[in-house]
């Protein structure tokens, strides 16, 4: 009797039982999204950059924690969410990509050059030395600057969005950040640990 007792217990754990799914930020994905953006925003040709390396024989990403789970037959357990690819190409994100490219290889470029702006250490733009930028120019540099800055700020937060996932976007502009520094042309100004690094 004491073992037909258990029985409703069990159903009833099954029944109502969780289902955790974990879901992982792909940050190799993220990574390659950061430069193919970056490097359409920058314009010149780069230096060739090896590919993220695969972890999967096919080429995806491997699935985690893919071991059988006893619980998962009473409907416990959690649930594996494999790692999804990162889009940075839906419409409003090539608006902002289209305008952030024009801006930059017409107004802010020749300034990366000069050394009057560099690449922060937050994926902003910072003007690093005023007295690199002639007088005649500050305003149309600055506005330009703000400009930029709200479009970076505006891209990191639609791509997590446009993934599903907005809790992603201090971590996407965070793998920006180090992309636009990565990026950056040799001359070129970047913040690190608080210092003004030339690449």
């Amino acid at each position: 009797m004491a073992r037909w007792m258990g029985l409703p217990a069990v159903a009833a754990l099954a029944l109502t039982a969780c289902v955790t799914i974990n879901v992982y930020f792909p940050a190799a994905e993220a990574k390659e999204a950061a430069r193919e953006f970056v490097e359409n925003v920058i314009g010149d040709t780069p230096a060739a950059q090896p590919p993220a390396p695969s972890t999967t024989p096919g080429g995806g990403m491997a699935q985690r924690g893919t071991g059988f789970d006893p619980w998962m037959l009473l409907g416990i357990g959690t649930a594996q969410a494999q790692t999804p690819d990162v889009t940075i190409r839906t419409p409003a994100i090539q608006a902002i990509q289209s305008r952030m490219e024009q801006r930059f290889n017409g107004t802010l470029r020749p300034h990366f050059d000069s050394g009057a702006l560099g690449f922060g250490s937050n994926g902003l733009i910072v003007v690093r030395d005023a007295s690199q930028l002639p007088i005649k120019d500050r305003v149309a540099v600055n506005t330009a600057v703000a400009d930029d800055n709200r479009d970076r700020q505006a891209v990191y937060r639609e791509i997590a969005v446009a993934n599903g996932h907005p809790e992603w976007e201090s971590q996407i502009r965070d793998v920006f950040a180090r992309q636009w520094i990565q990026s950056a042309r040799p001359g070129w100004w970047y913040q690190q640990g608080g210092t003004w690094t030339q690449k």
